[in-house]
């Protein structure tokens, strides 16, 4: 059986930030695949139907979930003078940057079944290798944290750098690039804004990667070496098999379901609930994004304290309760006419506070979520007797993705549905549109996310279960191919 990492102990602060780092690249690129922002661009802007748009996102989400699974297992077992994880990490650098660039410079003068063809292959390529670095990337926490509480502190260093990243850029896009100007009344109209942002965001990506894949190369020669397996296609079948249907993972898996369905069309329908149902400038939106930053750090800092004082289990599920909760509570007040009217100086500030609130939770709650993955790593292994950290989070967000590009696609049918017109200036759209808008979306998403929290409630690694199978993987011997290899070593 494969034993564990030898991790350094008390990893230090350098080291918590240097891991975090990279997750920079994975918060911008997602904020921006999200749907909220792409679609913004394509509708609004370019003019792309919206039922192409979400067609373009949900086939390359469905792609890139199937292929999520063979980068992990590949990422697992392989054996290299640099480990099972950094070539990986080097590789996809460039490739995902230049992708990012290609995205926000699509033709001019195409018609819309072309562009839709050529944002499909942009979008699968900006994906693929965004999860041939994340994946390998996120993979190397367990074995930098082996230890229950520890590894949700370094979680949160990864959390606190991809949603601090992505917010950065967000109000860098919503404030800089789409600000009002003589040429644009409305800045989010402004084509060439959204290009200059992805040059710069581009940057960001490369620079991320590299630095953070460079500054965690020297913890090499302390990682796991996999065994040498047997990889006829029925061995392989069965070792995915084994771990795929670890009880604790498909509890997980489950509530990432419902989860992805329900922030799929929340993300779709994001851009025209900001800028419609409740008239707010772009600015405003990106100042919201911005207030949100130290909130982040503040959820960071007290994930893994409350998880330490009630269990990782119980503070989640109390966690996205409450935030599913603050989220939809200005919805419901301004469909029951108890919301201060679009234009009043209450309005932001309102809704600031709520955003603010909710989203803190719902941070706090992902930290210790994305721990309980790395928790099943040592389950995984004391019942497979090999480590599978990227196969175990890349299949964590399998049907998330699928599910997701089904959201998509749900958010732009629900536009199509109520008629939402394109290219539309704030004020000129029907109140009953506006009312239909909201009266789709609270009910949609309190039944997602609340199956989502209904299902990890059948999750089962508490501490002392996790004590318990590192006490295993500890006392088992290793598995012949395991042992550090003179040969595979730098």
């Amino acid at each position: 059986m494969t034993k564990g990492a030898r991790a350094p102990a008390g990893l230090s602060l350098a080291t918590k930030a240097s891991y975090g780092l990279g997750s920079v690249a994975f918060g911008v690129a997602g904020q921006a695949l999200s749907t909220a922002i792409i679609t913004q661009y394509l509708f609004i802007v370019v003019g792309v139907p919206s039922l192409l748009i979400g067609t373009a996102i949900m086939i390359s989400q469905i792609v890139d979930a199937f292929v999520d699974p063979m980068l992990g297992f590949w990422s697992d077992n392989v054996r290299t003078p640099w480990g099972r994880r950094h070539p990986f990490m080097y590789a996809a650098a460039i490739p995902c940057a230049l992708a990012f660039y290609l995205l926000w410079h699509p033709p001019t003068g195409w018609a819309p079944q072309n562009l839709f063809l050529y944002m499909v292959g942009v979008l699968v390529v900006v994906r693929f290798f965004n999860a041939m670095y994340e994946i390998p990337s996120t993979s190397l926490g367990p074995e930098l944290a082996p230890d229950y509480h520890d590894r949700t502190a370094l979680v949160a260093w990864r959390w606190v750098f991809g949603l601090g990243g992505a917010a950065a850029m967000t109000f860098l896009l919503n404030v800089v690039f789409l600000r009002h100007d003589a040429t644009h009344k409305l800045g989010i109209l402004n084509r060439a804004g959204y290009g200059q942002w992805g040059t710069i965001a581009s940057v960001v990506i490369l620079v991320s990667i590299l630095v953070s894949t460079f500054a965690t190369h020297r913890f090499i020669p302390r990682l796991a070496i996999p065994p040498r397996r047997v990889t006829n296609p029925m061995a392989v079948i069965k070792a995915v098999t084994g771990t795929l249907s670890n009880p604790s993972l498909v509890s997980l898996v489950g509530s990432g379901l419902m989860s992805a369905i329900g922030g799929g069309i929340t993300t779709a329908l994001g851009p025209y609930i900001y800028l419609y149902f409740w008239g707010l400038a772009p600015q405003l939106v990106g100042l919201m994004t911005l207030v949100g930053i130290p909130t982040t750090l503040i959820g960071a800092v007290l994930a893994p304290r409350v998880s330490r004082r009630w269990g990782k289990k119980r503070t989640m599920i109390g966690l996205f309760s409450l935030s599913l909760i603050s989220g939809l509570i200005p919805i419901a007040l301004r469909l029951v006419n108890l919301m201060p009217p679009n234009g009043s100086p209450w309005l932001p500030p309102i809704l600031i506070a709520d955003s603010t609130f909710s989203g803190m939770l719902s941070l706090m709650g992902y930290i210790i979520v994305t721990s309980m993955v790395a928790d099943v790593v040592e389950d995984d292994a004391v019942r497979t007797g090999a480590r599978s950290e990227g196969l175990l989070f890349a299949a964590n967000g399998l049907i998330p993705k699928i599910s997701g590009g089904v959201g998509a696609f749900g958010g732009s049918l629900i536009i199509a549905l109520i008629h939402l017109p394109a290219h539309a200036q704030q004020g000129t759209i029907p109140a009953p549109i506006l009312r239909d808008l909201g009266l789709v979306f609270l009910p949609v998403s309190a039944m997602m996310n609340g199956l989502a929290i209904a299902a990890l409630l059948f999750y089962r690694i508490d501490q002392a279960a996790h004590e318990r199978n590192l006490a295993a993987l500890a006392a088992a011997p290793a598995t012949p191919g395991a042992a550090p290899d003179p040969a595979v070593r730098p």
